[in-house]
């Protein structure tokens, strides 16, 4: 057994670093960093004289008489270690090229975290739904599960998948406890990556065709999955709606129905005084242009109309779940989009809402009567009619309410009759 062999580093740069040795020390280096034993020769075509001298000096013999230069490792590796210049060939190839990384091994470590987290993914209590499996898709194509094992940053997979595992909320639930009850963390879901993570998983959910970007699309990601940011910048636009309590927000709400005048209530408000609305039946519109010119042309005449401004708010669901409790009929439409018509179907089931001119034929009567634009984003299906999403496939155009607002109004005039 050999004794033990120290570094010399010295010898070993006056030894090795020569010009007419670096193709050797590249080829080792390679070698390392690809996780190769340095066993078995290496060889270089076409050597200079100075290169056929370098190796001599090196290994005290020539080197053979052939076109090409061959060094045997194990030769080299003993030579230096009589030499006592270095206690392994590895060592004395690092003393030249500093510490080097074994790629392979590299390589292998980042594909295990990888794995790691396409099993935690693949664990989740959504996996086997379209949205959750077009997320983990979506994060394999692009790479972000490949950046998060590069980074060591792999455990946040099982992390979202946790918080996901709690979602949608059962009521109302605020951003800090959810981060805490899923990861022991109430921080880790404001401005974090498992942030990001968990967003864009929400975003498939609610049929975005993109992550949401700023503070007011995110809080309205997180409302469509009934967690709560911010109960003061959660709100719902309402007009014509008054309230069966007696107290300060019911007699706001009774104000401004008699006059005409749209509202804003917050998730605050909600909260602190309950609102259940005071009519049997209920219409709920997508886009804030439908409340607006219901408020101008109608003013107190329109019947009760809530607006969701897009994917609806806390505030938003808070005051249908009441009203759908109390027994109030919720009439509801939104766009003729994917994102419409997921939010209706989701509402007829969370509900029992009616569709309110979301039927192929109110589709197909909209698109010939103006100019359309793409349909964006992952299809959905339309159960209350089923045709309507083979229509908005075909033409692949998406029509906004606001193309409907003469028949809208005309059902808002009437009060609850036709939808």
């Amino acid at each position: 057994m050999r004794s033990y062999v120290p570094l010399d580093a010295d010898r070993i740069r006056r030894t090795l670093g020569g010009e007419d040795l670096a193709w050797l020390v590249e080829r080792l280096s390679r070698r390392i960093q690809q996780g190769r034993p340095l066993t078995g020769t290496v060889s270089l075509s076409r050597p200079t004289p100075g290169q056929r001298r370098a190796v001599e000096g090196l290994l005290g013999r020539p080197p053979g008489r052939g076109s090409a230069l061959t060094v045997r490792l194990e030769e080299l590796d003993e030579e230096l270690q009589d030499a006592e210049l270095a206690p392994d060939l590895r060592a004395a190839v690092e003393v030249l090229t500093g510490p080097l990384r074994d790629l392979a091994d590299e390589r292998a470590s980042e594909q295990r975290r990888k794995d790691a987290c396409l099993d935690a993914l693949r664990s989740g209590s959504h996996a086997g739904t379209d949205w959750y499996e077009n997320w983990v898709e979506a994060l394999t194509a692009d790479g972000t599960l490949t950046r998060l094992a590069r980074r060591g940053d792999h455990h946040l997979a099982g992390q979202a998948a946790a918080v996901l595992g709690r979602l949608p909320a059962d009521g109302l639930l605020p951003l800090p406890v959810l981060a805490e009850r899923a990861v022991g963390d109430t921080k880790a879901l404001s401005g974090t990556p498992l942030a990001r993570l968990v967003l864009r998983a929400l975003a498939a959910r609610a049929g975005r065709a993109t992550p949401p970007r700023g503070r007011i699309a995110e809080r309205e990601v997180w409302e469509s999955a009934g967690v709560v940011v911010d109960d003061l910048a959660s709100q719902v636009l309402v007009l014509g709606v008054t309230a069966r309590e007696d107290h300060i927000i019911a007699d706001w709400l009774r104000d401004a129905s008699e006059f005409g005048i749209p509202f804003r209530l917050t998730l605050h408000q909600l909260t602190a005084d309950p609102v259940t609305v005071k009519t049997p039946e209920l219409y709920v519109c997508e886009n804030p242009a439908v409340l607006r010119t219901a408020a101008s042309e109608l003013g107190g005449d329109s019947a009760p109309l809530v607006c969701t401004e897009g994917i609806a708010s806390a505030a938003c669901l808070r005051l249908l779940e009441a009203a759908a409790r109390a027994g109030t009929r919720l009439h509801w439409r939104g766009d003729f989009d994917w994102t419409g018509v997921r939010t209706t179907a989701d509402a007829l089931t969370r509900f029992g809402a009616s569709p309110w001119r979301m039927s192929a034929d109110d589709y197909l009567t909209a698109l010939a009567a103006g100019d359309a634009e793409p349909l964006r984003g992952t299809p959905a299906p339309t159960p209350w009619d089923p045709v309507l999403a083979d229509h908005l496939t075909a033409s692949g155009q998406a029509v906004m309410e606001e193309r409907l607002l003469p028949a809208l109004l005309e059902d808002l005039e009437r009060g609850p009759s036709r939808s």
